[in-house]
C-alpha cells in the first residue's frame, strides 16, 4: 500500500430499508396503495369528465384528430409529390388508393366496423 491509498478508505453505511425491514415492508405498502388509488383515478377519469356539462375530453379528442388529420394529409401529399415528379403515374394511383383506405381505418373506425357487419350479413346470410 502507498501513503495515497492507506488514508482514503471508503465506508460503507448499511440503512435497513429493505423489503425485509419494517421500514421496507411500509415503503413497499404505500407504494402499492398509491398505484391502486391511481389507477382507479385513471379508471374513473372518463366517468368522471362524461358526467360535467363540459367536454373537454371530447373536445380534445376532436382536436387531436384534427391536427393527425392535417399530419397524415401533408406526409401523403409530400409523397404524392415524389411520385409525380419522377412520373411514376401507377404507383401514385396505388399510392393513394392505399392512403385513402388507411385514413379510412384509422379515422373512422366506426364506419369500418359497420362496412364490416354489413358484409359480413351479406355473404353469411344473417
Amino acid at each position: 500500500m502507498n501513503a495515497l491509498t492507506s488514508h482514503t478508505r471508503t465506508r460503507v453505511i448499511k440503512t435497513p430499508l429493505g423489503p425485509e425491514t419494517p421500514l421496507g415492508r411500509r415503503r413497499v405498502v404505500v407504494l402499492a396503495v398509491a398505484l391502486a388509488a391511481l389507477a382507479g383515478l385513471l379508471l374513473l377519469a372518463p366517468d368522471a369528465l362524461a358526467a360535467t356539462g363540459n367536454n373537454v375530453g371530447s373536445n380534445l379528442g376532436g382536436l387531436l384528430r384534427q391536427y393527425a388529420g392535417e399530419i397524415y394529409g401533408g406526409i401523403v401529399a409530400i409523397v404524392a409529390l415524389v411520385f409525380l415528379i419522377n412520373r411514376r403515374y401507377s404507383e401514385l394511383g396505388m399510392f393513394l388508393l392505399a392512403a385513402v383506405v388507411v385514413a379510412w381505418m384509422v379515422f373512422s373506425p366506426d364506419q369500418v366496423a359497420n362496412t364490416a357487419r354489413a358484409i359480413g350479413q351479406k355473404i353469411l346470410g344473417g
